[in-house]
């Protein structure tokens, strides 16, 4: 019998089973490891999708804020100027593009109409012409009157108004989301909503 033989502890099955329980701990780590990183990736992908997912079933108003927009003494009667306010809903690093266009037309003493800036067939912002009294878009050829009604071109309603009141001195309006049908703007004049749709719509 070889002298290796006889040292305690250091039989072929002993060794082997040191080996093997090595090996067994490491490929346990390496799985570990490789679940978490696994983890992280998707979660790193899954949050922004989430985060798509959930927003249309974020408390209804939750963007929009009471928004002054300036002293009553900046808007005079029969007259319609272009305003900005700042949408509640940005930071600070946004910088300008955090402003937001919309036009103010004082029709009475504390009587108004706020109409959203962008044209309601696709989105691209009117321009106010005070020689004829019309809105214009410049995109498709949209044409708006005076009071936000559709006079010409492919949008098949009239301009979307912001809620309004008058407090202080101040005029407010209610602003974060843009006024669209989804979220339940209403409408100059009661114009109908979209083809294809049954809501009512309110003004």
């Amino acid at each position: 019998m070889s002298p290796e033989q006889n040292v305690p502890g250091s039989s072929p099955h002993s060794a082997a089973t040191t080996t093997n329980q090595a090996l067994e701990s490491r490929r346990s780590f390496l799985f570990k490891v490789s679940i978490a990183v696994n983890a992280l990736v998707a979660a790193a992908i899954a949050t922004p999708v989430i985060g798509y997912l959930l927003g249309p079933i974020r408390k209804k108003g939750a963007y929009n804020s009471w928004i002054a927009l300036g002293p009553l003494s900046d808007y005079h009667e029969g007259e319609t100027v272009l305003a900005t306010y700042r949408n509640p809903d940005t930071n600070q690093w946004d910088g300008d593009t955090g402003k937001v266009a919309c036009y103010v037309r004082r029709e009475a003493a504390d009587t108004f109409t706020v109409f959203a800036v962008n044209c309601a067939h696709l989105g691209c912002p009117v321009r106010w012409f005070p020689q004829s009294e019309l809105f214009m878009c410049p995109c498709h050829g949209g044409v708006y009157y005076s009071n936000g009604d559709r006079a010409a071109g492919p949008p098949e309603r009239g301009l979307f108004t912001y809620d309004y009141h008058v407090t202080g001195g101040k005029l407010m309006i209610n602003a974060g989301q843009m006024p669209t049908l989804a979220n339940e703007a209403k409408l100059v004049k009661g114009i109908l909503p979209c083809p294809g749709t049954s809501k009512p719509t309110i003004g």
